[in-house]
This record gives C-alpha cells, sequence and structure tokens, in this order.
C-alpha cells in the first residue's frame, strides 16, 4: 500500500489518486481554456450571422411569407442538426483515440479538422454545402472535451478538477464574450465568408503553440499510465468494462438531458432575442456578452465550490451533488421566459437576467458533471467515457433542436419547461445510479 497520503486505500487505477502539483498546469488550463474559446466561435458563427444573413438559398426571400419563414427555419434546423449529429458520431470515436494517442497528439488532430472545417464554410453557396461544412466540424470540435478533461486528470488533483474544468469550460462564455463583437465587425466590414475564415484561422495558430508546447515532457511522472487500467478491465476490452458500470450510465444520461439546453441557448438565444425583442446582430451582442460573462462566473463558481466542500472535509460525493443540486436548483426559474414578455413587452432585459442565471447555472453544473469521470474511471478511459457521454449529448441535443426547430415559434412554455426541469431530473437519476460517487468500483 502506498504511504502517499494522496493516494486511498481503494485506488486501483481509477483518477482519484492525485499527480503531483506543478504551476505548469495553470498554463496548459490556459491553453484548454483558448482551445475552448475557439470551438465554440467556430461552432456560433452560423447562428450569430443568421439575423443579418437571411441567404436566398436557404430559401429566404424579401417579403418573406408564413411559407417561406417555415421552409427557411426549417433548413437552418437542418444546418444545426446535421453538425449535432456529425458531432455526437464523433464523439463515439474521438474519445477513444485520444486515449490511445495521447492528449497532445490528439487534441492537435481535432483542432485542425475543426479548423479546416470552419474555413470552408466560406466556400459553400447552398443547404446541401452548409450541411457538409457543419459535419466536418462537428466531427473535429468533438474531440474538445474529451481531449481538455484528460488533459485535467493528468495535471490537476480530484479536488481542482472541477474548478480546473470551470475555467477552461468557461471559454464557451468568452467566445460569446468576444464572438459578437468580433463576427459582426468582420461580417460588416468583408462580409460573411471573412468570419467563417478568421475563427477557423485562429485554431491553426493554436494549433501551432500546441505542438511547440512540451506538453509530454513537463508532465511526465505526474500521470497514471496504461498499466493502471489492467486491475480494473482484466483483460476484457474497455467498452465491455464500461456498459457495466452505473457510473457510465449515470454521466451518459446526466449528458444526455442537459446538454440539449445548452445547445438551445447558444443556437436560438440570438433568434429568441431578434424574433422577440427586435435585437439585430448589432445589438443583441451587448445582452449576449452580459450573458454570457455571467455564465463564465457560473462555470467558474460551480467548479469552485465542490472543491470548497472537499478541502474542507466533505467527501467527493457531497462536493460534487452538493455544487450540482445548487446548480440545478438556479435553472428553474428560465420557466419564467415566456411570460417576460407580456409583462415587459418593451423591455428585453428581465427575460435576459433569467437567461444569466439558467446559462451560470448550467456551466457551474457542467463543470461538476465532466468532473465525476476522472472520480469513476482510470486515467486512460477517461476520454472515452467523456466521448460516449458527448454522443448522449449531442443526440438529446438533435432530438431536441428538432423539437425547436417545430414547435418553439407556436408552444415555447413546453420548450422552457423542459428546460428549467431537466437538471433536477438528470441529478436525480445520477443520484439512484450512483449514491456513492468517489468510490471505484470494478465490472
Amino acid at each position: 500500500m502506498s504511504t502517499n497520503p494522496a493516494i486511498r486505500p481503494s485506488d486501483t487505477g481509477f483518477t482519484t489518486s492525485a499527480p503531483d502539483k506543478s504551476n505548469v498546469r495553470w498554463f496548459v488550463c490556459f491553453l484548454l481554456f483558448l482551445a475552448t474559446t475557439i470551438n465554440y466561435m467556430d461552432r456560433s458563427v452560423f447562428s450569430l450571422i443568421e439575423p443579418l444573413l437571411h441567404l436566398d438559398f436557404m430559401g429566404w426571400v424579401p417579403g418573406i411569407d408564413a411559407a417561406h419563414q417555415t421552409v427557411y427555419n426549417l433548413n437552418y434546423g437542418r444546418i444545426l442538426i446535421c453538425f449535432q449529429i456529425a458531432y455526437g458520431i464523433g464523439f463515439l470515436f474521438a474519445g477513444r483515440i485520444i486515449d490511445r494517442l495521447g492528449t497532445k497528439t490528439g487534441y492537435a488532430i481535432a483542432i485542425l479538422v475543426w479548423a479546416c472545417a470552419s474555413i470552408s464554410h466560406s466556400l459553400v453557396g447552398s443547404v446541401m454545402g452548409f450541411c457538409i461544412a457543419r459535419i466536418f466540424l462537428g466531427l473535429g470540435e468533438s474531440g474538445n472535451f474529451p481531449a481538455a478533461i484528460k488533459a485535467t486528470t493528468e495535471w490537476f488533483p480530484s479536488e481542482e478538477r472541477a474548478l480546473a474544468t470551470g475555467l477552461f469550460n468557461s471559454g464557451s462564455n468568452a467566445s460569446a464574450f468576444v464572438a459578437p463583437v468580433l463576427i459582426a465587425a468582420v461580417t460588416m466590414r468583408w462580409g460573411w465568408n471573412a468570419a467563417f475564415i478568421t475563427t477557423g484561422s485562429m485554431g491553426l495558430i493554436w494549433c501551432v503553440i500546441w505542438l511547440f508546447f512540451p506538453y509530454n515532457k513537463l508532465r511526465r511522472g505526474l500521470t497514471q499510465t496504461q498499466a493502471d487500467l489492467a486491475p480494473v478491465t482484466r483483460g476484457r476490452p474497455i467498452y465491455s468494462v464500461l456498459v457495466r458500470h452505473r457510473g457510465f450510465w449515470a454521466f451518459c444520461i446526466g449528458k444526455g438531458l442537459t446538454d440539449p439546453i445548452w445547445w438551445f441557448y447558444l443556437f436560438y438565444l440570438p433568434k429568441f432575442l431578434n424574433d422577440n425583442y427586435g435585437l439585430d446582430l448589432n445589438h443583441v451582442k451587448y445582452p449576449l456578452i452580459v450573458i454570457y460573462t455571467v455564465a463564465s462566473v457560473g462555470s467558474i463558481a460551480g467548479g469552485w465550490l465542490s472543491g470548497f466542500r472537499m478541502k474542507h472535509g466533505h467527501s467527493v460525493n457531497s462536493g460534487r451533488k452538493f455544487a450540482m443540486l445548487v446548480c440545478a436548483v438556479c435553472v428553474l426559474p428560465i420557466m419564467l421566459v415566456p411570460h417576460m414578455h407580456d409583462l415587459f413587452p418593451n423591455n428585453a432585459w428581465p427575460a435576459i437576467a433569467l437567461f444569466c442565471l439558467a446559462t451560470a447555472a448550467h456551466q457551474g453544473w457542467s463543470a461538476n458533471l465532466f468532473s465525476t469521470p476522472t472520480d469513476m474511471f482510470p486515467s486512460t478511459s477517461v476520454s472515452t467515457v467523456v466521448g460516449i457521454g458527448g454522443t448522449a449529448g449531442a443526440i438529446g441535443g438533435a432530438i431536441f433542436t428538432w423539437i425547436v426547430s417545430h414547435y418553439f415559434s407556436l408552444h415555447p412554455l413546453p420548450i422552457f419547461a423542459m428546460a428549467g426541469f431537466a437538471y433536477v431530473t438528470a441529478l436525480l437519476i445520477f443520484q439512484l445510479l450512483v449514491p456513492r460517487l468517489g468510490e471505484p468500483r470494478t465490472a
């Protein structure tokens, strides 16, 4: 038995053991933050320019009537769904590839693919062209979170992982702070094609920095090796082990129920504010900056909260689930958004305040949910678990996007009700499946 107090007696290769600390870990976290920011900028360009473009090849005509509006909305929805389906399929392979190739190589390949795919949007001129570009974008972007979560497992101890995840995951909010201003300026000056080239080029620059950073050399001795997996798998294929682990299903269900809500905010929030309050691209950027700035605070605070409890004597189970419960409760007021237009028809800020609370709570929830695989699985299979969970989230997102594209304009109340109850439901299921998180068990 190890005499290191950071290693628990029950450790059998699970990532609850703490790696040696190095200040370089915060620079790694910063690189993960930048990659996540670029990731979300690339995927959000299309939704940001949509109110401005109204492209004719998508079914838009001047003085559009109800029939043409329906065609346009369906085409817009199809393009979004293509990305989500490809994103989900990519997750099935990305996580395992990253576990096999290692974080540095796997991450570099992923961002190279999605950066080139983002640039390719500038070359298309049809709905089918956008669908194909979005498919390749989704396949590449699916590698971001499996690689980033694996990196936090390799560099951070258990009590810091949710905070590190919250920090780099706040890049998804930082993108919403930067993207509206950047995309609006670039689009107004050089056209919509330049917006895709700009964000794609940022990914290529990050890839060069990542390849020059001595990731593997500096982390030597900090992480577990493939040998740690042997006591868990006992020679069995990894997937046969995962499907017998309740924690695997708890994580996947949690992602499948709550990821779609973030997709909804990301893809439909600009459109919602435009349709209900007349905010065009030039004006909607200010509410989006406020919403996603607050969401960044929620991401970091949610990750900090679970670590704070663990550092003050609470178990991993108590720390993670308490933070997730707080976040789930804070999401519930989003159900009041449809009533805000009736109460304040000329003022979007009451609705924006509710979106602020909900997006902050989602990001805090996500920081802790993403950390749960590191509490339950070997470091050498974390990316695989996160990848499959991402697939569940993408499938749920595609289904929810289909529902929203067909019914949101006519029946917004059920949509917001589902958004409100998704997190409480997910936490209840997680508790039933994993009542004692942080206690490794083998299949």
